[in-house]
């Protein structure tokens, strides 16, 4: 008896709060950043890399070109931010990886083998001299017949004026100008569901940047890409993307960094 009063008093309260704050919403719908407000979340857009094929244009065509036009294969991009760095160093060509940096592309290197083996498909390294040593290092531990290239598209920058604004570190409106473009345009370019013409699972290694990558988790999430400085990512850490054949995204792993010791940790 008394539990089935315990359960009817709290079913009750909550009927209670569920109306009171229903009012609240209502009465507050102009005040948008309330800290006790619930935002609905942004709709979905599965033709978020504009390689959704058109179910209009799909219905004429045979089972082989049908074929040709859909994605059909997992993507799974692996975002490795570079090791610890000269920070006193402001020329980005003279800022190389610290004795402490080396080793974590080092443990890095074996973390990424062990997790992968020979599944990697392809690796790509930023030109920033740190981003290249790092990738260096990671790809003596991996396959030797692994596919390198390397692109200016993820060198490290500035790519949206961050909300909030930070108080240590102001960079001048024409940064974000500059940058912001590349860095999209390097988002455009690697992060995207599986060509129809891949028929297997992929597996991608890209060794950049801190704000690269988290500009990437959040256009990749359809959040706010303002919101990537609210991130935070440990040198030589690993993000783990998924893209799945019909645009879905998963974030299966932010900044893991579990294969460092934690007198190895850093994020500078």
């Amino acid at each position: 008896m008394f539990l089935k009063t315990l359960v009817i008093s709290t079913s009750a309260v909550g009927t209670v709060l569920y109306t009171q704050y229903a009012a609240f919403c209502k009465d507050n719908d102009n005040k948008t950043h309330h800290p006790g407000r619930i935002h609905p979340t942004t709709l979905w857009d599965d033709n978020w890399d504009f390689m959704k094929p058109d179910k209009e244009a799909l219905k004429n065509l045979s089972d082989d070109e049908k074929a040709g036009k859909i994605s059909k294969a997992v993507r799974n991009i692996y975002l490795v931010r570079h090791g610890q760095y000269e920070i006193g160093e402001t020329e980005p060509q003279k800022r190389i990886l610290t004795e402490l940096g080396r080793h974590q592309a080092e443990v890095t290197g074996e973390r990424i083998k062990d997790l992968l083996g020979e599944k990697i498909t392809h690796v790509y390294i930023s030109t920033y001299p740190r981003a290249m040593e790092t990738g260096h290092i990671i790809l003596k531990h991996l396959d030797k017949d692994v596919p390198v290239d390397y692109s200016e598209l993820i060198r490290e920058g500035a790519p949206i004026a961050p909300i909030p604004e930070p108080e240590f570190w102001k960079p001048e409106p024409w940064e974000f100008h500059r940058d912001g473009a590349r860095i999209e345009a390097a988002f455009r370019n690697f992060i995207h569901r599986a060509h129809p013409a891949q028929t297997e699972e992929s597996h991608d290694v890209v060794v950049c940047h801190g704000n690269v990558i988290r500009y990437f988790v959040c256009r990749a999430l359809q959040n706010d890409p303002a919101g990537w400085l609210r991130l935070s990512l440990a040198n030589c850490s690993v993000t783990h993307l998924v893209v799945k054949p019909n645009g879905n995204v998963t974030l299966r792993g932010l900044g893991e960094k579990g294969h460092l010791p934690p007198d190895m940790v850093t994020y500078n």
